[in-house]
């Protein structure tokens, strides 16, 4: 019996755009539900949400600023590619939260099925970015370079990084919306932790 081996192309910049797009449109839909929901996340997301809910000032505006340090650390450690398609996510997930008000509204959602939905929608939107070279920031940079250089699970780091920023966090939620965002940050890391291992997809 022959093996056959197929050479993977790199992707081409149309692919790359349509994954940025998508995969920033999947988490702006999580964070919507979430901040519908009374939920909070983890990472720079999460950081961001606290900082609005004590002071006032819109999400996307404080995750655009949260981001900033981290460009330096993505432009030395991950390159010149990665950093750009992060910014460009960053800024699209910016203006996507900023103009969602306006887009649709959300009359009734369950907090337990804001926490799985969103979770999944995360942990897709994370894995379409991660897999075009592109993340949105923050606790994804780290997880992504801690992964490429030593080769630690993505879903694992973030896994572990979001429930410091959800415990952090918890003070400022009722105990429903604490478990229930815990729940929100387990189902992501699992999901990245099952379809986003090193080596087995060789796109570039």
């Amino acid at each position: 019996m022959s093996t056959i081996t197929q050479a993977t192309a790199p992707h081409t910049s149309f692919e790359d755009a349509q994954a940025v797009f998508t995969g920033t449109l999947f988490v702006s839909l999580a964070l919507i539900l979430y901040g519908q929901a009374g939920l909070i996340t983890g990472g720079t997301a999460g950081v961001a949400f606290v900082l609005h809910h004590l002071t006032g000032i819109s999400f996307g505006k404080l995750f655009f600023m949260v981001n900033l340090p981290f460009y330096g650390f993505a432009w030395k450690r991950m390159g010149r590619e990665f950093t750009l398609k992060t910014l460009g996510a960053v800024t699209l997930l910016t203006l996507m939260t900023e103009w969602s008000p306006a887009l649709f509204a959300i009359d009734r959602l369950h907090p337990a099925y804001a926490a799985i939905l969103g979770g999944l929608l995360l942990g897709a939107g994370c894995l379409f970015l991660a897999r075009h070279r592109a993340s949105l920031g923050g606790a994804t940079v780290i997880s992504l370079y801690l992964q490429q250089s030593r080769g630690w699970r993505a879903g694992k780091v973030q896994m572990g990084i979001d429930i410091a920023v959800l415990a952090l966090a918890a003070i400022l939620l009722p105990l429903p919306q604490a478990l229930y965002s815990v729940l929100g940050a387990v189902v992501m890391s699992l999901f990245l932790a099952i379809n986003h291992r090193p080596g087995r997809y060789t796109g570039s």
